[in-house]
């Protein structure tokens, strides 16, 4: 089991948070401030929290325990990530604690909306090949980019995750899901400045159950087709959620040529309110500098109000397919 590795130029924890490498049997608890972690908020912690992950992980049950406090966690490398949890089985993270990531110093550097091939910010947490695990309680605050990102992950519950970050801040989507099977997100409040929740190409079996979104762009899915080889999106349910002042309540996003096709299982019994789209079909091409929309939708079931709908051209080449 790899080790906890935390990189960031600066972001800080806000906590009461536990996180268990596996849960079962007696747990031991190895607390951080044990292992040279100081909650002042300006002390580099990030050893601290390394030394604890180790001795949780080379036990049978181990807790890593976070107390109460403000703890800074930085790192001389700059990768994609601040916190990445790697080939872990039976994950729990659990707690009311906040991940600050500190976006507002990144924010006006981030013009990757605008350039194509730029350096992205990090994400605040990755996970990478974790399997049977549950994500519980915690918040996070204002990321530099995305919030979470599951990448490869299989049968992961996130339940009451809390995650804010200003209307206007770039590219911090709350959870990004990319070639996962069997992810739930439920009970969760998501408002920021992009996707409350983005799909990425191979994800499969999504359930999103009861999840309030706004501000932000919806829950999207993609962008997909810009890549060769990119896996079908099958299997997503998105049911009994509340959007309040997103630019739409679901969209599939898609790069021309592209025939990927995309499963939407379920789809209902939301409240949309003051939503530009609830329903929304986008394909972009970079190289002819155009955008082609469709926006349609079947509102039965639902709770619309202050909802605008336009009707555009099909997207060329692309199937979306209701299961």
């Amino acid at each position: 089991m790899d080790s906890m590795r935390v990189f960031s130029l600066w972001a800080s924890l806000v906590c009461f948070l536990s996180i268990i490498s596996y849960a079962g049997g007696q747990n031991k608890i190895f607390t951080v401030t044990d292992y040279g972690a100081v909650a002042d908020g300006k002390t580099d912690s990030s050893q601290g929290f390394l030394n604890a992950w180790k001795g949780a992980c080379a036990t049978d049950g181990g807790v890593v325990a976070v107390p109460l406090g403000t703890f800074f966690v930085s790192g001389a490398t700059f990768e994609d990530y601040w916190i990445l949890f790697d080939e872990i089985d039976r994950l729990t993270i659990f707690g009311n604690g906040t991940f600050y990531g500190n976006g507002e110093s990144a924010w006006p550097h981030n013009q990757c909306d605008k350039t194509l091939g730029c350096k992205k910010p990090p994400t605040s947490i990755k996970f990478h090949n974790v399997r049977n695990s549950v994500v519980r309680g915690i918040n996070s605050v204002n990321s530099k980019m995305f919030h979470l990102n599951l990448h490869k992950c299989e049968n992961v519950l996130l339940k009451n995750v809390d995650i804010i970050a200003p209307v206007d801040s770039p590219n911090t989507d709350g959870i990004h899901i990319g070639k996962s099977n069997g992810i739930e997100i439920t009970a969760s409040r998501i408002s920021t400045g992009d996707d409350c929740i983005s799909i990425g190409d191979g994800s499969t079996n999504i359930n999103i159950t009861s999840v309030f979104c706004g501000p932000g762009q919806g829950i999207s899915i993609g962008s997909l087709g810009k890549y060769n080889n990119e896996e079908d999106v099958v299997g997503i349910t998105v049911k009994n959620c509340t959007f309040s002042d997103t630019d739409n309540g679901l969209r599939v996003k898609t790069w021309a040529p592209s025939s990927m096709p995309v499963t939407v299982s379920t789809f209902t019994d939301h409240n949309v309110e003051d939503a530009v789209c609830p329903l929304a079909w986008r394909v972009r091409s970079w190289d002819q500098r155009c955008e082609v929309h469709k926006r349609e939708g079947d509102f039965s079931n639902r709770s619309c109000s202050g909802c605008s709908m336009q009707q555009g051209q099909a997207m060329p080449g692309h199937t979306v397919r209701g299961a």
